[in-house]
């Protein structure tokens, strides 16, 4: 009985493992100078997020005569700002150097 505990202790702390490690190492994109400069004005989020991934935050303003949506990466000590109104790139701003 004791040995069948040990033995599910055992396979729920390998399966945490596993998880954890498989959260870990699930790829993402990274941010370079290159693909920040792919990014034009009047791209859909679609078009942005297939170019640059996931963003790190997203700030929605719905104003009355426009909805405006701030896309930041961020990537160690630095960050790429996108920032669409009505659902097209507006503006970016990008901290990196290279």
């Amino acid at each position: 009985m004791r040995q069948v505990n040990v033995l599910r202790s055992l396979s729920r702390c390998l399966l945490v493992l596993v998880l954890a490690l498989g959260v870990s190492c699930t790829p993402g994109k990274r941010i370079d100078k290159a693909n920040v400069d792919e990014v034009e004005e009047g791209m859909s989020k679609k078009q942005v997020e297939s170019i640059l991934g996931h963003p790190t935050s997203i700030t929605n303003e719905d104003l009355v005569i426009l909805k405006k949506t701030t896309y930041v990466y961020r990537q160690g000590k630095d960050s790429v700002t996108i920032v669409f109104k009505d659902d097209k790139v507006q503006s970016k701003e990008s901290t990196l150097s290279h």
